[in-house]
């Protein structure tokens, strides 16, 4: 796997196929009137918090998080559009080294599928391009880790935001963009979900890299958490400690 940061997954995207019934972000399906309590709550609690602006679903719009100065350089998500990405990402899951982990390589659909399924969702899952000075270079998803079926594998908390990431460019590997890009998010759901009080991820716990490159962006090693689909390691950025780490 290449080295370090530049793990292709620093995440947890979806593994190789093991059958119809591995559980992923998608595949947990919530009551409308439960998503609307949800969805209540949110927009009661970020005003409470002072924001005026209401949440209008479980994520709001990461494309209106702004953007982070980085050493790398500027850097922003952009929710994914297929129409415009689609190329590019089916790309990047057909190398080797993201494949091996996302389980996602083959022609187009495959890619395709997977991002509708979440496009088309209920909004606990968004897929974005990270864009670095002005250069989509990583694909990333944000999702509701608390209404995610991972849940049901750790001491979830209301509000928890989840986190995966593939850095697509060999040459964005190695050379700790991922760190940077991993803090640079965390960040930014921080500073634009005030009622989130930490960031996790849920790496495949062989992926040595990307458990070494979340230790380097501040995140903690919580615990190893048996998923249906691996053994994970539980990564863990606290808002209390954010400042420390």
């Amino acid at each position: 796997m290449p080295h370090t940061d530049a793990s292709t997954d620093t995440g947890a995207g979806p593994t190789p196929q093991l059958g119809g019934n591995v559980e992923d972000t998608l595949d947990l399906r919530l009551p409308e009137e439960l998503l609307a309590l949800f969805q209540e709550d949110e927009q009661s609690g970020d005003l409470e918090d002072g924001d005026t602006t209401e949440t209008s679903d479980l994520l709001d719009n990461p494309a209106g998080w702004g953007s982070a100065n980085t050493s790398a350089g500027a850097f922003h998500l952009a929710p994914v559009r297929i129409e415009r990405d689609l190329a590019r990402i089916s790309r990047w899951m057909n190398d080797p080294a993201v494949a091996a982990f996302w389980g996602l390589a083959g022609p187009d659909s495959v890619t395709a599928a997977h991002l509708r399924a979440q496009l088309d969702g209920d909004g606990r899952s968004i897929p974005c391009l990270g864009v670095l000075s002005g250069i989509p270079m990583s694909y990333f998803e944000v999702y509701r880790a608390d209404l995610d079926p991972v849940a049901r594998h750790y001491p979830a908390r209301p509000h928890d935001i989840g986190i995966h990431l593939l850095i697509g460019g060999v040459a964005d590997r190695g050379r700790g963009v991922g760190s940077t890009l991993l803090r640079a998010v965390a960040d930014l759901v921080l500073d634009n979900r005030p009622r989130c009080a930490r960031v996790i991820a849920e790496p495949d716990l062989r992926n040595t890299p990307s458990v070494s490159a979340f230790l380097s962006a501040g995140f903690r090693f919580s615990a190893e958490v048996d998923l249906p689909d691996k053994r994970a390691a539980l990564m863990v950025r606290d808002r209390a400690l954010r400042k420390l780490l």
